[in-house]
C-alpha cells in the first residue's frame, strides 16, 4: 500500500487526517505543505487540489481531495477501529458534529486562535471579529455538548469523526487567553480532558 497525505502539520484539518491514520496505526508518507506561506497555491499543489487546500491524500493512485471524503474514505479502506458509529443514531450525531464544525465552528474558532497565534492568516487583529468568534464558538460547543449528551464522546461510548474534527481547532483555543470563556460550556471539560489523553492526540500535535 502506497499512502502520502499532502498537507501542513499546523492545519487543524491536516491533523484531523492524522489522528485517524494514527487510530488506525496506518503507514503513510507527508509532504509538507505550508498553508502560512501560501504554499497550497503553488502550481505543484493547485495540481493536487484545485482550490490551494489542504489535506490531500494519494492511496495507491487514488487521489481523495477535502476532509470529509478523506475521512469516511480512509476509515472505511483501512483496517483497524472504525471512527464511524454502527448504527444509524450515532451516525447522525458525528454526521451533525462534522457538519457544524465545517459550516460554523472552525470560521469562528480561527478568528479567536488566528487573532492570538497566527494574526497574518486572518488578515490582522480585529477585536471585533475576535469577539464574535469568542461568541460563535461558544454556542457552536454547546450545540455539539448537547448533541453529546452523557455520553462520554460526542456520538457515544467511543471518539468518532466529530470528535476528530473538533479536538484540534480546541488545541489552539487552549494556547490561548480566550480559552476559559470559550471552553466554559457544560459538558465540555470532560470530553475535552478525555480527547487529550487519546493516544492519536498525544502522537499528532504540531512541531
Amino acid at each position: 500500500m502506497s499512502l502520502t497525505l499532502y498537507g501542513f502539520d499546523g492545519s487543524t484539518y491536516v491533523r484531523t487526517v492524522k489522528m485517524l491514520l494514527a487510530e488506525k496505526d496506518a503507514d503513510f508518507d507527508q509532504v509538507q505543505v505550508n498553508v502560512i506561506k501560501g504554499e497550497p497555491h503553488l502550481p505543484e499543489h493547485l495540481v493536487r487540489h484545485p482550490f490551494g487546500k489542504v489535506p490531500v491524500i494519494d492511496h495507491d493512485g487514488f487521489r481523495v481531495i477535502e476532509t470529509g471524503a478523506i475521512i469516511a474514505y480512509l476509515d472505511e479502506v483501512l483496517p483497524g477501529p472504525s471512527i464511524t458509529p454502527d448504527n444509524a443514531h450515532d451516525r447522525a450525531r458525528t454526521h451533525m458534529a462534522q457538519g457544524i464544525y465545517d459550516a460554523y465552528g472552525y470560521g469562528n474558532l480561527v478568528q479567536v486562535f488566528g487573532y492570538h497565534l497566527f494574526p497574518d492568516f486572518i488578515g490582522g487583529q480585529n477585536e471585533e471579529a475576535r469577539r464574535k468568534g469568542i461568541e460563535h464558538s461558544k454556542r457552536v460547543l454547546r450545540e455539539l455538548m448537547k448533541i453529546k449528551g452523557t455520553d462520554p464522546y460526542i456520538a457515544g461510548l467511543e471518539p468518532s469523526i466529530g470528535d476528530f474534527y473538533l479536538a484540534p481547532g480546541c488545541a489552539y483555543i487552549a494556547m490561548t487567553p480566550d480559552a476559559p470563556q470559550v471552553f466554559s460550556v457544560d459538558g465540555f471539560d470532560g470530553w475535552w480532558k478525555r480527547m487529550q489523553s487519546l493516544p492519536s492526540y498525544k502522537a499528532t500535535q504540531p512541531k
